[in-house]
C-alpha cells in the first residue's frame, strides 16, 4: 500500500487519525505488512499483502489475525504503539 494512500485513511469507527507501523516494505517503499492503530478507540488494523483490514468488528475473524500479530510481536514490534 502506498504511503500517500495510507495518509488519507482514518479510523472507520471514530474518524480519528491512524498511526502506521510498517513491518515490511517493497523496493518502492510501499507497505506490504504492518498495522494501523487508532489511539482513540484502541483498535488495531493489520496490513496484509498491502491491504489494510478495516472491517467492522462483527465481520473480522480475530483468531485468523492473531498468529500474524503474535509473529510481529515476537520479531520485536510493539503493537498499537507507534510510528513508522
Amino acid at each position: 500500500m502506498k504511503l500517500e494512500t495510507i495518509k488519507k485513511l482514518c479510523c472507520p469507527f471514530d474518524k480519528a487519525e491512524l498511526t502506521l507501523t510498517s513491518i515490511t516494505k517493497d523496493v518502492d517503499g510501499n507497505v506490504i505488512e504492518g498495522f494501523l492503530s487508532c489511539q482513540d478507540c484502541k483498535r488495531l488494523f493489520p496490513i496484509i499483502k498491502g491491504i489494510p483490514i478495516m472491517n467492522p468488528d462483527e465481520y473480522r475473524e480475530f483468531k485468523l489475525e492473531q498468529p500474524l500479530l503474535d509473529r510481529w510481536q515476537k520479531s520485536g514490534h510493539r503493537l498499537g504503539g507507534g510510528g513508522e
